[in-house]
């Protein structure tokens, strides 16, 4: 996995400003205690793609009710639903430090946020080379939480791909992931040529969210 420190240094709101030796050193002491933990796991499935009144999408069994996912899949006959998670250890040890070291739980939590995003980021690179070979390209991945793309609908992407069996992935009644440092999303594949830039906030409209990447 390529692990950004500028990404890790914009979650701690750093915001392209350099870190002085003290932080950069307690940022390497967390990762690596990170990467002694995690378990990346992920699952997909590609399904073809139907759009209906109002905004509506259809993926495979799931209907998505959202104009934002909508215009950011236009023209995709497939997509796939996606899901990826750093696995329960790292939740054990998020825990941990939230009660032993506050300081030290705020650089992991930036840690692990760079390193799930990292791990897609690995794995659609992946479905790239495979969607390659047939002639279509992907489109950025478009989260639950997006615009206008309820987080309501992360019980029905997780179940129609058996994440609970296959990765350990739930969901909880407030909607969050569990692990906690999971991703859930829906990746477009289209026969339009496109640079697929997976690591940017593209089609994200809040131009001062301070976890938008730096261009």
């Amino acid at each position: 996995m390529n692990i950004s420190r500028k990404e890790i240094l914009r979650y701690l709101g750093y915001r392209g400003k350099p870190a002085d030796q003290v932080v950069s050193n307690r940022i390497e002491a967390c990762l690596a205690e990170l990467l002694k933990v995690i378990s990346p796991k992920c699952v997909y499935q590609i399904f073809p793609v139907a759009f209906g009144q109002d905004h509506t999408v259809s993926i495979g069994p799931v209907s998505i009710q959202s104009k934002s996912l909508s215009q950011h899949i236009s023209g995709c006959k497939e997509a796939a639903i996606f899901a990826a998670t750093l696995g329960a250890q790292t939740d054990l040890l998020l825990q941990k430090y939230n009660k032993l070291d506050m300081s030290k739980a705020v650089i992991l939590q930036a840690c692990a946020a760079t390193v799930i995003e990292a791990y897609c980021d690995q794995q659609q690179e992946l479905m790239k080379e495979e969607a390659g070979k047939q002639g279509l390209y992907l489109r950025p991945r478009f989260s639950p939480g997006y615009g206008d793309f309820p987080l309501t609908y992360q019980k029905e992407l997780l179940g129609v791909l058996h994440c609970q069996k296959r990765i350990g992935l739930t969901v909880m009644d407030s909607l969050i992931l569990a692990p906690s440092k999971s991703v859930t999303a829906v990746i477009g594949l289209t026969e339009e040529a496109a640079t697929c830039h997976i690591a940017r906030c593209m089609t994200c409209q809040a131009k001062n969210c301070p976890f938008r990447k730096e261009e």
